[in-house]
């Protein structure tokens, strides 16, 4: 067999395939087009080397995983250099046996060819092809040895567990010791003319470790995920397991309503959360991120759980909805470091429609390189993991959260998907990441996704599937279907007669803006209730609205009778609100009433800001209005804030701010890929790289670029004819190109090159040749 017919063979193979066919390649396999390889030859070179062989790995499913052991197995006595095979379908058939159809095999056998692990040697029939692949294909094997042709690949998860049960403690300490573990180990009783009665000895005669070499052992994946209580990998029929089940008692409509109301509560809870925050801003931990301590702070403020307030911070982080930097205005108590505040983003965020917003949140957490739930774990140094910290920072985090969603797009709509049945279909599709389909990593991501309103009553909503299948830059089809799930906005509201307003929906933003600064949320959900007291009217009073206006909001929003133990609270809050205006003098404080005036002089708060009096009816201090105003309400007053020209002004306080850094470009956890324009693109290069190296026997060459070289492509340019030249760039890289001359000027060649213009310096041309 020809030394080198594993690249070459594989180079013409990828020859002859149409640029269709090349573009789809590099598609599917990105890695190889960068650099754009010059010609197919170092294009077949890159897809026979192992790194990249262990990335196309990755997509393999457990079907081709046994077929590429078959393969492998078939051809272990037939390796020529670079060269492993050829194998014909049968043969690995053979092997298989009937755990796999023979449709199945050649669907497989396909698959790897349109990958290029595989391609036809060109010995077999047109019926029967014999497969040949490089000597590196080992590496796209999620694991050394061929375990899904091993003693265990044919038993059931009950007899496995019954050869489990029988080991002793010596070897039970060793099969735990490496599935908690990396699964390979070393071992001198590994060789086999050992010790028979060895631990390690017994466990290969009983299956329940593979030999790799005489020193090395693995433990099988499917006793592996047994010892670790997770569910089996089930090998006997490698027919793909279904993540669901029949459909429930609840619709499409049941579930993509409840995903809504999941949505509704996330939102509110993020503004409660950006509340808190510019309340009371969190103090960055030195390693940079938000400690359990602030978060149990913030819990408490918000009357969260930590994990949901976890959850969010990354979220709103994300989003750069809050950030860390030094606030603005200064809150209480501030000690002078960096805090974890709100943006100005925050303020515009609030104003957006509940969908965007909805949609911002769930395109966050889709590409979010973090895991929130798991902040709190200790890492490997018993560090605990805080929000926002570098060290939960996983770059594959994004395509794994889009890979444990995605068997539950191709399951019915409304088909109860169970965590168990879900990892099995995930360890059948990517058993690549066998390790990482844990029932408690596949259970909180779904967790995560249901508070996101992906998922709902144990199946995909209609927004998680249309947020799945869009586009980078498209997001319409998610946008509509969120406006369908999201129930209609109401403008309208219940006043009871214990004080309270009960909305039945999601109110629409004028309406919430004013029953939030009038009223408190007593209980949310799909209809929330809201309660009216003495200090929330104080604070509908304080952004300048006087209690007429009130009273007539009330009336004009409400479905019931507005009750007069209602009216009465705001006319008597009203009229005691704003007797006392404070203004700038540093502060000043006017009553119309002189014997009010009077008494605030003789109280402890006038001592505590320093009031003196210039008039019956006007006092000054040197305190800030904000200072003063506070503690006039500590001592039972009810002043209102004035500006200037004597007009009320809102004393709402918007809370502190901190400036949001912009974000860097393209998300670096996103997986390298390219589209199919430049797929094309490269396809056209290595196109023109093939036809510059063809060789053309019998045509006008010379060698060097002097006088010789300028003669040529007078030549050229006289006869219309295109050239082949030989050169050499800055960068000392040598190539080949074929060029048609425009013309000479200046010692250089101006020319098209593949429908580009090109210029090349005459003193850099190795050779020309006249085509």
């Amino acid at each position: 067999m020809d030394p080198d017919r594993g690249v070459k063979g594989l180079a013409q193979a990828l020859a002859e395939r149409t640029d269709d066919e090349l573009a789809r390649l590099l598609q599917r396999r990105p890695d190889l087009a960068s650099p754009p390889p010059r010609g197919t030859g170092v294009l077949a070179q890159r897809a026979c080397s192992a790194a990249s062989i262990s990335l196309a790995g990755e997509a393999l499913d457990l079907p081709a995983v046994a077929v590429v052991e078959a393969f492998l197995e078939a051809a272990s006595g037939d390796v020529h250099h670079d060269l492993i095979g050829p194998v014909t379908r049968d043969e690995i058939v053979a092997l298989l046996g009937r755990r796999l159809k023979r449709a199945e095999v050649d669907a497989r056998l396909a698959d790897l060819a349109d990958a290029a692990l595989l391609w036809d040697s060109g010995t077999g029939s047109a019926r029967k092809p014999a497969w040949v692949a490089g000597i590196h294909l080992a590496s796209a094997l999620p694991w050394r040895a061929h375990h899904l042709l091993g003693p265990l690949s044919m038993l059931s998860p009950d007899e496995i567990r019954g050869r489990l049960d029988t080991v002793d403690d010596r070897q039970r300490e060793l099969l735990t010791a490496l599935s908690s573990g990396p699964p390979l180990g070393r071992s001198r009783d590994a060789a086999p003319g050992a010790d028979p009665s060895a631990p390690v000895r017994r466990l290969i005669d009983d299956g329940l470790l593979a030999r790799v070499d005489e020193q090395t052992v693995e433990l099988p994946p499917m006793a592996a995920r047994l010892l670790r209580d997770e569910p089996p990998l089930i090998t006997v029929d490698l027919a793909e397991p279904e993540p669901g089940g029949e459909p429930g008692r609840f619709g499409p409509a049941d579930v993509d309503a409840a995903g809504a109301g999941e949505a509704l509560e996330l939102l509110r809870h993020a503004a409660e959360l950006l509340a808190a925050l510019g309340r009371s801003p969190a103090a960055v931990l030195r390693s940079g991120g938000l400690g359990i301590r602030e978060l149990r702070r913030l819990a408490k403020a918000t009357g969260l759980s930590v994990g949901r307030v976890g959850l969010l911070v990354e979220i709103l982080a994300a989003q750069r909805l809050i950030d860390s930097g030094y606030p603005e205005p200064e809150p209480a108590n501030w000690t002078g470091d960096e805090v974890f505040a709100p943006t100005p983003a925050a303020d515009a965020w609030r104003h957006l429609s509940t969908e965007r917003r909805w949609q911002s949140a769930a395109a966050a957490w889709l590409d979010l390189p973090r895991r929130p739930w798991q902040i709190g774990d200790t890492d490997r140094d018993g560090n605990t993991l805080a929000a926002l910290s570098s060290e939960l920072f996983d770059a594959g985090a994004p395509l794994s959260r889009r890979q444990v969603l995605e068997p539950l797009r191709t399951t019915p709509p409304a088909a109860p998907v169970t965590v168990e049945r879900l990892a099995a279909a995930l360890a059948w599709r990517h058993p690549r990441q066998l390790r990482r389909w844990t029932t408690r990593f596949v259970g909180e991501t779904l967790r995560e996704a249901t508070e996101l309103g992906l998922v709902a009553h144990e199946g995909l909503t209609s927004v998680g599937r249309a947020l799945l299948e869009q586009s980078d830059d498209d997001g319409a089809a998610v946008l509509a279907a969120m406006d369908t799930a999201l129930p209609t906005p109401v403008d309208h509201f219940l006043v009871q007669a214990d004080l309270t307003l009960m909305v039945p929906g999601p109110m629409t933003p004028e309406l919430a803006e004013q029953v939030e600064m009038i009223a408190d949320l007593e209980s949310g959900g799909a209809a929330s209730v809201y309660r009216i007291s003495e200090d929330s009217l104080r604070r509908g009073l304080d952004s300048g609205r006087s209690g007429a206006e009130i009273i007539a909001m009330l009336g004009t929003h409400s479905r019931t009778q507005v009750p007069q133990s209602l009216t009465y609270l705001v006319e008597d809050v009203a009229r005691r609100h704003g007797q006392l205006r404070v203004g700038m003098a540093s502060s000043f404080v006017r009553c119309e009433d002189p014997a009010q005036l009077a008494e605030l002089l003789r109280s402890d708060a006038a001592a505590e800001v320093s009031l003196r009096s210039l008039a019956p009816t006007v006092a000054v201090s040197p305190a800030q209005v904000r200072d003063v105003i506070d503690a006039l309400r500590t001592a039972g007053f009810s002043p209102a804030g004035e500006d200037s020209a004597g007009s009320l002004v809102d004393l709402r306080s918007g809370g502190s701010r901190v400036a949001g850094r912009a974000p860097s470009g393209r998300p670096a956890h996103r997986r390298a890929r390219i589209n199919d324009g430049q797929a094309r693109a490269v396809v056209d290069r290595m196109r023109a790289a093939d036809r510059a190296d063809e060789p053309a026997a019998g045509q006008i060459r010379v060698t060097g670029g002097g006088e010789s070289a300028s003669a040529l492509i007078q030549l050229a340019l006289r006869t219309g004819r295109s050239v082949r030249l030989g050169y050499v760039d800055a960068a000392g890289t040598a190539g080949k190109h074929v060029v048609r001359p425009r013309g000479l000027e200046a010692g250089q060649l101006l020319g098209d090159e593949e429908g580009r213009e090109a210029r090349f310096s005459l003193h850099r041309i190795t050779s020309l040749e006249l085509l």
